[in-house]
């Protein structure tokens, strides 16, 4: 169950295994075959992949560039569902049978193709895990916070179910993660916590099975006496196919979720600090302009923020498409949510700092994190651009987290030693 989804030896054997199945569903048969129906069944699998790639990308509000072969696998199984329909009379058994072999193995060649350009489930068990809700390594519930040792040398995940109380947001269950020492004392220290916010189609276990996030806080816990932030994986859509952009809007009320819910709960049950210079928020993708916005927007609840791949502010298409999918057609609810123009019309910040990371293959990226970087700046952010090797995947996140944390902690005030750590230089224009 451990193999990789995303390079190696899977992905071409069933790739080439998809191809082979559907050349032998083909099969030679007879000449009317040959000149007439193969070449009538090839257009129409053409026909039928363009149908739906325009209905895709026309209707299902999807910003980020989708992989060509993507496409390219979705033909190969709808031209092996026309063979089995079409050739059907007059088959031999074995090309009834391959045909649908042929449609399943193409159209999971194609999903993972989607996998491979985002990096969501790196591993055959991330998949079969994701998909299915397994527990994490250690997770535990409320109820078993007892049972774990001050000697713990690893912190544990907590599934927890945040009350919607102020923001009426319908969400999934989300995770707390608890470093070694909070579980050392009855008299805790007041650490600090950052909200962990995933892509446009997410889960709230996306940043620990996908972003090995937990793996990194336990690695920097390991070398700071059991000390780091606690981290919660939020749910900020509601659901997989749900865009909020981390906005109050016809798809829910996600910001009041992530700003009023979530701190309250989290200070509470698990006595952390409830000042804000001991708060931040970190995301990807979507989740990495959800962070630039809550914290331009909330510098009462986040001073700390770091951006990875996000975009220049909210957005589901172009302005005005964005407006009334997110905004329910309130052009002031854009403007209050855009964060340049948040940050022209702000008194200068105090305390709040910024990290922007974008991968050298993201140029889109990288253009608006400077853009945003420079206008944050401008208004008393502490902020940097860095860019790093890598492209807009699960995998970048990944690296991008683990090299902010220290910094991170530091601007958190998370207790324990810290040796001096500084941000990296300003990537060059």
């Amino acid at each position: 169950m451990n193999v990789s989804l995303l390079d190696g030896w899977f992905p071409w054997t069933v790739q080439l295994a998809a191809v082979a199945a559907c050349l032998a569903a083909f099969g030679l048969r007879d000449r009317r075959w040959r000149l007439r129906r193969a070449p009538l069944i090839l257009a129409v699998g053409a026909l039928l992949t363009a149908v739906v790639a325009v209905v895709v990308l026309t209707s299902a509000g999807i910003t980020d560039p989708l992989p060509f072969e993507l496409w390219l696998w979705l033909g190969v199984a709808l031209t092996a569902l026309t063979v089995l329909v079409v050739g059907w009379r007059g088959a031999r058994w074995w090309h009834r049978l391959l045909a649908p072999v042929a449609m399943l193995l193409a159209v999971f060649a194609g999903a993972n193709e989607l996998n491979m350009s985002t990096g969501y489930f790196p591993t055959m068990a991330d998949a079969i895990g994701g998909l299915s809700g397994d527990p994490l390594p250690e997770q535990i519930t409320l109820d078993q916070l007892g049972t774990v040792t001050g000697k713990t040398t690893t912190g544990r995940i907590v599934e927890v179910d945040i009350p919607d109380t102020a923001s009426g947001f319908t969400h999934r269950q989300e995770l707390v993660y608890l470093p070694p020492a909070w579980f050392r004392s009855i008299h805790r220290p007041k650490l600090p916590v950052l909200e962990m916010i995933g892509g446009e189609f997410a889960a709230p276990d996306n940043w620990v099975r996908a972003g090995t996030a937990v793996q990194t806080i336990d690695a920097y816990a390991e070398k700071h006496n059991g000390f780091a932030p606690v981290l919660v994986f939020t749910d900020a859509t509601g659901g997989f196919k749900v865009d909020t952009e981390c906005v109050n809007g016809p798809n829910g009320h996600a910001e009041d979720h992530l700003v009023k819910d979530i701190p309250p709960y989290v200070e509470k049950t698990f006595g952390t600090s409830t000042a804000a210079r001991n708060w931040g928020v970190v995301g990807w993708s979507m989740g990495g302009t959800c962070a630039v916005d809550l914290a331009v927007e909330h510098p009462d609840v986040f001073t700390h923020f770091e951006d990875i791949s996000g975009d220049v502010g909210p957005n589901s298409g172009d302005k005005q498409h964005t407006i009334d999918t997110l905004y329910g057609g309130d052009a002031n609810a854009w403007n209050a949510h855009d964060p340049l123009t948040v940050l022209a019309q702000h008194h200068k910040y105090k305390g709040v700092s910024g990290w922007f990371e974008s991968g050298d293959q993201e140029a889109a990226h990288i253009k608006q994190a400077r853009q945003l970087e420079q206008a944050a700046r401008k208004d008393g952010i502490d902020s940097t651009v860095t860019v790093q090797p890598g492209k807009h995947v699960w995998q970048f996140a990944s690296e991008a987290f683990s090299e902010a944390l220290p910094w991170l902690s530091r601007q958190l005030g998370t207790p324990g030693p810290h040796p001096p750590v500084g941000k990296p230089a300003t990537a060059p224009a």
